[in-house]
């Protein structure tokens, strides 16, 4: 379901809404602050309900959005049904700058550890990398968690080049790096993102995503 909900069911979604914030001491407000929506959009919601209007303004997208921040599950804020935990998304293993840096896939595919979805951010299709190494301080810290997603399995998007990715080079090692077009077709410069670092020239890539999100070690729930 991509677009609007009708009365009933945003009735209940609403209802939802209320029991768990008043759990959780959140005022619609700081609720919609950080789910990342205007500090009146599920006021907005309420308000058009409870006018009796069939579209309240929100859809699958914000609900999501609205799931994480409660930390409660997004199939259980739609439809009431299955557990209410939070969101998780699969640690793939790890990277950093340095060339002791494990590849990726150190984990059996969905046997990695999982890390609770952050606030603002839909867990659909988001895979999640822990750094290691003290390689790329003062910017990212060993154990800090970054989030992205690979729109292709192999290739490097036009899109992604000039900023900071997860990437995969020719030998399978894993990387954090600013990605920039390299001398000939294919080849890319890897730029460090400590200062100090050696840039890497006219590297392979197996591909490179973007990343969406830096989740410091503090606040990364391991679950």
């Amino acid at each position: 379901m991509c677009g609007n909900f009708d009365r009933m069911d945003m009735g209940e979604i609403l209802s939802r809404i209320s029991a768990k914030s008043k759990e959780k001491g959140l005022s619609e407000q700081g609720l919609a602050k950080a789910a990342g929506l205007s500090k009146d959009g599920i006021r907005n919601w309420r308000r058009r309900h409870e006018a009796g209007e069939e579209n309240a303004g929100a859809n699958v997208s914000s609900i999501s959005k609205v799931a994480s921040a409660l930390g409660v599950s997004e199939l259980w804020l739609l439809h009431g049904i299955g557990d209410q935990s939070p969101a998780t998304i699969t640690i793939a293993g790890k990277v950093g700058a340095g060339a002791q840096v494990p590849v990726f896939d150190a984990y059996a595919k969905g046997d990695g550890p999982q890390v609770e979805c952050p606030p603002g951010l839909s867990p659909h299709g988001v895979v999640a990398v822990e750094i290691e190494g003290d390689s790329m301080e003062p910017i990212f810290s060993a154990g800090d968690v970054l989030f992205y997603t690979r729109h292709t399995h192999d290739g490097v998007p036009d899109d992604v080049v000039g900023h900071r990715c997860v990437i995969e080079d020719e030998d399978g090692m894993g990387w954090v790096k600013q990605v920039k077009p390299g001398d000939e077709p294919g080849l890319f410069h890897l730029i460090s993102l400590n200062p100090g670092a050696t840039t890497m020239w006219n590297k392979r890539l197996k591909w490179a995503a973007r990343v969406r999100l830096h989740w410091p070690a503090e606040l990364a729930k391991k679950a």
